[in-house]
């Protein structure tokens, strides 16, 4: 295989039309030029230039070589570059992964953010609920994914990620409108309520916020979609407990922050513990300062201790 640095020496010495100008070029002896020369040769099987007494001329062997060559060396360059790139954390690729709530709130400032910051980088976006997520970055699949858990349905994360909270949600219970005042769950037995789907997180955080205060909801319909449950409540009488970040102010509907112990959503990053993209760092700051901006029905992660 041909090495770049002969033909480099090679391209200078064609230019030149002398070792001894291209060893000041490039900074080597006119022996370590001569001897590159005649590597080359020797490994081509060329003849690329004539030794004169006052200098060599190039063949037209060497010509051909030397104008092949600096396309390929400028390539073999610019790849340098960008690896180098890659290396830092100002070029490259990171794949997050995010649930649908967080797509809407967080993810978009996070990205222009990142976006002004690495202009050169690119990411790509994923969708999915957190089991779907966790697996695709325990794969490989994925570099970064937001994820949550509800306080009533802890979940144990896989040993190689590693996991940061970002923010905290409140459960907010939705009720039409009708100008009187919340009633407490337990006085919200007779309702219909609306759910999330069977056996998800948040249907089973619902069941035991009513179990604790002392009864079954009975549901009437069950959706995934944030806006549809919004516009059920408003539209059939229901009513639904929902996340924090899911929640687009409404008036038809009435709005109130559960306070019963763990009624809340924790919003978190997971990634693997043995990733070096040099990008998720970055990233992850993004996302951080994106969840610090949210206002409406969340807050900081809880600290321990």
């Amino acid at each position: 295989m041909l090495k770049p640095l002969h033909l480099l020496t090679l391209i200078s010495v064609y230019r030149n039309g002398s070792f001894a100008l291209a060893a000041q070029e490039l900074g080597y002896t006119s022996s370590a030029v001569s001897q590159q020369i005649a590597a080359l040769e020797k490994e081509t099987g060329l003849v690329l230039f004539e030794r004169e007494a006052h200098g060599v001329r190039p063949t037209s062997a060497a010509r051909e070589l030397a104008e092949r060559s600096a396309p390929a060396l400028a390539a073999l360059d610019d790849l340098g570059e960008q690896v180098r790139r890659l290396a830092d954390g100002t070029a490259g690729r990171v794949r997050l992964g995010s649930f649908p709530t967080a797509g809407v709130r967080l993810v978009p400032p996070a990205l222009a953010a990142f976006a002004r910051a690495v202009p050169a980088a690119a990411v790509t976006l994923e969708e999915g609920e957190p089991d779907e997520l966790v697996d695709l970055v325990v794969e490989g699949r994925l570099d970064l994914a937001l994820v949550y858990q509800y306080a009533l349905c802890p979940r144990d994360w896989p040993a190689e990620l590693a996991a940061t909270p970002l923010l905290h949600e409140d459960l907010l219970l939705l009720r039409p409108r009708d100008g009187r005042s919340t009633p407490p769950l337990p006085r919200l037995t007779s309702r219909r309520w609306i759910a999330s789907a069977a056996g998800s997180a948040g249907s089973l955080s619902l069941d035991r916020l009513c179990a604790a205060a002392g009864f079954t909801p009975k549901i009437a319909f069950r959706s995934n979609n944030y806006d549809a449950v919004r516009e059920l409540v408003a539209q059939t009488g229901g009513v639904a407990v929902v996340p924090g970040l899911s929640h687009v102010p409404d008036d038809r509907i009435d709005v109130t922050v559960l306070t019963q112990k763990g009624a809340h959503r924790e919003v978190l990053l997971v990634h693997r513990r043995a990733a070096h993209n040099p990008l998720l760092a970055r990233l992850h700051t993004a996302l951080i300062e994106a969840a610090a901006t949210q206002r409406l029905y969340t807050r900081p992660p809880r600290r321990k201790g």
